[in-house]
Formats: structure tokens, C-alpha cells, sequence
């Protein structure tokens, strides 16, 4: 059953009218009205229910133009619930509160989640309804935990662990997108520096050195017909440099095929291979652990972890895996067949099974790996430095070494000349 949306009219009890829209989980409009007299104290004038077509169409803009809603906007809501509910305060009332927040150093992302929770509980959706329905903004995970701990009476408890899961896990990519902001900000440099050279400078000096009859070697008449046709089909040249960019990145985003392939070619090169084994182990490691802490099977666990992950290689592990554990065998066995994961997870998962202590071990797992990718990070930041500025000046040495032979040359015959 989905939410519908209806609009409505109220006579309240002074003898004033009220207009509003608002969205119910029910299934007869008289449900509608006798929540709505109840609620405002107040008669119904007119309820009009909008059709299936448009409710889906004005939720669908309704979330284009809503705030965006980050992980940690999410973090701190899930914790703000729990301390509410822990205080014995109605999880309604807790949303009410934190969505009335926009004024109070709260941010909009946050207050837009909490708004939209408390409309689907106002509208007689429950607590797990409301999370599952909003499965763009709350991830399968954090749906699932409020799920279990509704159902046992740990609400409070499973929203923090769910908090404290998405902290966890946005420090990960947070780490990641550091290591990759300094080169990506001199690539940009070194691409706009070049651009500035193709389009202004090399076009001017080329002029120059046609009218002075300057000998170019083959490496400069090739950077200048390079530059002209630049030059000359502006709009084209932007077109398909437009298209280098943005093709690879639509093809990485709506194919399976070839995100698998890259993934797969990641894992095989030298440093990024380390750098996918080790995020992509504190991710799953992560994950699982809290999956079976809140009590799911491992079956169901894999499940959501393989819709979870975005790495290729690792989601077609935990296919596999998942096949194998359905057939009879534990998880340390099912992993080793995949032959994808290193032998320290295999043994810690091993012994984790053997003493019933499986989600201690993927939590010791989790802290490793993570600290090994802090490690990791700050090394290959220090390395990529030098490596980017030595890619830099030999760009710059290059489009110097090209300009300055013919501007040798004509020093030479001035010279000659003027013996």
C-alpha cells in the first residue's frame, strides 16, 4: 500500500476555514476524515484524493527541489532520535522537534528527512514504513536496522548503531575523496594551462614565426596545426572534449559490463589494487558486522551487503559466496573459494564461527582494515605530490622545448646575418 495524497477543507470549531495537503497510509477516504475531525477538531468540508499519476509526479519534484539530504545529515538525525526516544520522548514528537529545528543551527537536509518521517507517521504509516518508503535518502541498511529494532523494542539502540554505521562509513570515502583532491586540482591546472597555451599563445607565436621564415622541427609544426585546428573549430573541440569527460563517467554509471571490467582491471593494478582491497575490506567487513549483530542470517545479511556495495569485484564475490552458504557451507569456506580475499579475514572469520564470536571478529576486521587505509592514504598523498609535479614541469619543459627551438633558430640566423 503507498502513501496517497489528498486535499482537504476543515470548518474548525471558531467558525474559520482551513485549506491544506497532506499524505495518508490508508485505504477508505472516511479513514481520512475521521483522522482529520479528530485531529484539528474541526468538520470536513471537502477531501479530494489526487489521482495515482499525479501523486507519483509531485513526489517526484517534490524531492527534486527538496534540500539534499547528506550522510551526515542522516548521522545526526539517527542519533538526535535515539537520544529522544531514550528520554522516553514519542518518536513523532521527536521528528516534530527536530524538523521545527531549520532556525537552530540544524540543517536543511536534516530537517527535510525529519519532515518526511513525520508526514508518513502522521499519515498513519509505521515507523518502518516510513523509512523503507524514503529508501532514496535512508540506505537498505539503516531501513533494516530500524526494522529489527521496532520490531524488539530497541528502537533507540538501533538508531545509534545505525548513526554511529554511517559516520564509520563516511569516513572511508571521505579518506578516499581526500587522497584524490590534490591531483585532481593540479590535473585541472595543468588542463587549463594547456588549453590557454593551444588557444592563445601557440596561434600568436606561430603567426610570428611564419612571418620571420623561422625553421620549426616536426614536434612544433605538429603543436601548431594542432593549435589552428583548435583555433578554428572552437565549438567542436569543446563539444568532444565535453564528450571525453562526461561519456566515460555516464558509461561507469549505467554499465554493469563495464564498471565490472574497470573494477576488475583496479584490483589488478599495483596501487590501486591496494587501495580497492583495503577500502572495499573495511566496507564489507563493516557492514557484515553490524548486519549480524542486529541479528539478520548470514543468507539475508549477503543479500542486502551485495546491493550495498558499488565495487563490481566485490559484488560478484558476494553472489558467489552467497551460493555457496546456501548449499551448507560457513563463510570462511565460501570465501576462500572465491579465492578474492586475503588470508588474515579468512582466519579471524574462521575462528569468529569456531567460538560464535563472528561479529566481534568482522568489527576487528573493520577497525584493521580502516587503519590500514589511513595509513595508506597519507603515504600515497605524500607520494602522489612529487609524482604530479614531475608530470607538471614535464609537460611545461615539453611546450617550452617546442617553442623555444624555432626561437633558437632565429637568433641563429640573426646572428649569421649580422656577420
Amino acid at each position: 500500500m503507498t502513501s496517497q495524497l489528498y486535499f482537504f477543507r476543515l470548518l474548525n470549531a471558531d467558525g474559520k476555514t482551513r485549506t491544506g495537503l497532506s499524505r495518508f497510509m490508508v485505504e477508505r477516504d472516511f479513514s481520512v476524515q475521521l483522522w482529520l475531525e479528530r485531529r484539528h477538531n474541526a468538520t470536513v468540508l471537502s477531501l479530494y484524493r489526487f489521482p495515482n499519476w499525479l501523486n507519483r509526479v509531485m513526489r517526484f519534484f517534490g524531492r527534486l527541489f527538496s534540500p539534499a539530504v547528506t550522510t551526515d545529515d542522516l548521522s545526526g538525525l539517527l542519533r538526535d532520535l535515539s537520544l529522544m526516544l531514550r528520554s522516553g520522548i514519542p518518536i513523532i514528537e521527536g521528528l516534530r522537534t527536530i524538523a521545527a529545528e531549520v532556525n537552530f543551527g540544524s540543517s536543511s537536509g536534516t530537517t527535510a528527512a525529519a519532515t518526511l518521517l513525520y508526514e508518513e507517521l502522521e499519515g498513519g504509516s509505521t515507523v518502518s514504513q516510513a523509512f523503507a518508503r524514503h529508501s532514496d535518502i535512508f540506505p537498505e541498511i539503516v531501513c533494516n536496522l530500524v526494522d529489527i529494532g521496532n520490531e524488539s523494542g530497541t528502537l533507540d539502540k538501533m538508531l545509534m548503531e545505525a548513526s554511529r554505521h554511517l559516520e564509520r562509513i563516511r569516513s572511508i570515502g571521505r579518506n578516499v575523496r581526500q587522497a584524490l583532491i590534490y591531483p585532481t586540482f593540479v590535473f585541472a591546472a595543468i588542463i587549463g594551462a594547456a588549453a590557454f597555451w593551444l588557444y592563445y599563445v601557440i596561434p600568436n607565436l606561430s603567426e610570428l614565426f611564419r612571418q620571420l621564415h623561422a625553421k620549426m622541427p616536426p614536434v612544433t609544426l605538429a603543436v601548431i596545426h594542432f593549435s589552428d585546428w583548435l583555433s578554428k573549430h572552437f565549438t567542436l573541440s569543446l563539444v568532444i572534449f565535453l564528450i571525453i569527460i562526461i561519456a566515460p563517467w555516464l558509461i561507469f554509471q549505467y554499465s554493469r559490463g563495464a564498471r565490472a571490467w574497470l573494477y576488475g582491471v583496479g584490483h589488478r593494478l599495483p596501487i590501486s589494487g591496494v587501495l580497492l582491497r583495503t577500502s572495499g575490506m573495511a566496507f564489507l567487513t563493516e557492514h557484515l558486522a553490524l548486519l549480524i549483530r542486529a541479528g539478520l542470517d548470514m543468507t539475508q545479511s549477503l543479500k542486502i551487503l551485495e546491493r550495498a556495495t558499488k565495487d563490481e569485484y566485490y559484488k560478484e564475490s558476494l553472489g558467489d559466496i552467497r551460493g555457496v552458504i546456501e548449499r551448507g557451507e560457513r563463510l570462511n569456506v565460501a570465501m576462500r573459494i572465491t579465492e578474492r580475499f586475503p588470508p588474515l579475514a579468512l582466519r579471524m572469520i574462521a575462528v569468529g564461527e569456531d567460538t560464535g564470536t563472528l561479529d566481534e571478529q568482522l568489527e576487528y576486521l573493520a577497525t584493521e582494515y580502516r587503519q590500514r587505509l589511513d595509513h595508506l592514504i597519507a603515504t600515497l598523498s605524500e607520494v602522489i605530490k612529487p609524482a604530479v609535479i614531475l608530470l607538471a614541469g614535464l609537460l611545461f619543459i615539453f611546450i617550452i622545448v617546442v617553442l623555444l627551438l624555432p626561437v633558437y633558430d632565429l637568433i641563429r640566423q640573426s646572428m649569421v646575418i649580422q656577420h
